[in-house]
């Protein structure tokens, strides 16, 4: 079998393994094979056009190929006399050919470079989210599912005095989740989360690190406000607790942030206060999840908007590195 043919056969070959481009040079698997007469009718001027392409191959790439001395290509397609300098490769040989456009790969701009996730890893929570422990809630395969759920629920007694169910709101398919403690009266009042002074402060905070809210996902632990905003109860959050779970296995977003010592504090199983917490990625059902102080807390200390830029910023370089 000829260098030519042995060429084609291995060509064919890698296309048929669905290889688009050859590793060593970036021109695409379709090109070199048209360059060498293996695609098109692989007939007359072509033909000889291939073996000469193939040969200068063969003799200045393949192991123990020499090229003799003085020797020349001449190109028939286009009628002109090439010459192969002594010091080509195999690249060379086939650009003299009519391969002299740069590939896709070396016409491709620069990938723009990635910010470093400087942070230290934190604490994990969970492995998988097919251990949820209420099967009608596991059973909802949409959100709207699970907030017909909450709207109808009576898992403990926050229903009996809440005005509206806060089931959350946001893009199904949200790469960042926005995780608070708990409805307050002007939530409770419109049956949205993150509402009022606190949810302006929470927009704004966003538009900071260039998201929408209508890109992201916002909820709350508890689904129905406590009455006087007081803390949650541990039998609510064990009640309502799935419903979150819930929600996150089904967006699965690709890091999550949580606003406010409680939120962390239940999200990661843990009674570290948020100075503690904040700072690091910790994982919940590997998720990353950043911690941070609530909108409400920032409006009476101003001093804390700082550490809180700089959570988002972490969780902005988390998306930045994640996969679309």
């Amino acid at each position: 079998m000829g260098a030519e043919d042995r060429l084609r056969r291995y060509l064919e070959q890698r296309r048929e393994l669905g290889e688009s481009e050859l590793v060593l040079d970036g021109m695409s698997v379709d090109e070199v094979m048209k360059i060498i007469g293996a695609l098109g009718t692989g007939s007359g001027a072509s033909r000889g056009n291939a073996a000469s392409a193939t040969r200068a191959v063969a003799e200045n790439g393949a192991p123990g190929g020499a090229r003799r001395e003085g020797e020349r290509r001449v190109d028939e397609l286009e009628g002109r006399d090439i010459d192969i300098p002594e010091t080509a490769d195999w690249r060379e040989a086939l650009r003299a050919v009519g391969a002299d456009k740069p590939s896709a790969r070396e016409s491709r701009p620069p990938e723009p470079e990635r910010p470093a996730i400087d942070a230290p890893q934190g604490i994990v929570v969970g492995e998988r989210f097919d251990d949820e422990p209420v099967p009608e809630i596991t059973a909802c395969k949409t959100l709207e599912e699970v907030a017909a759920l909450v709207a109808r629920c009576q898992r403990c007694d926050l229903y009996r005095t809440a005005l509206n169910p806060v089931p959350g709101e946001g893009n199904p398919n949200a790469r960042l989740m926005c995780i608070g403690e708990a409805p307050g009266a002007k939530e409770d009042e419109t049956g949205r989360p993150f509402v009022g002074a606190a949810g302006e402060l929470l927009t704004k905070i966003l538009a900071a690190i260039n998201l929408r809210r209508d890109e992201v996902f916002i909820a709350n632990v508890l689904k129905h406000r406590p009455p006087g905003n007081r803390n949650p109860l541990p039998q609510e959050v064990a009640a309502c607790s799935p419903y979150l779970v819930r929600q996150v296995a089904l967006i699965r977003p690709k890091v999550i942030i949580t606003f406010g010592a409680f939120a962390a504090q239940t999200l990661l199983d843990t009674k570290l206060a948020i100075g503690k917490l904040r700072g690091s990625v910790h994982r919940y059902h590997g998720i990353p999840v950043v911690v941070t102080y609530h909108p409400a807390a920032l409006l009476r200390n101003p001093a804390w908007k700082r550490p809180t830029w700089e959570d988002v910023q972490l969780a902005r370089r988390i998306l930045d590195n994640s996969p679309a």
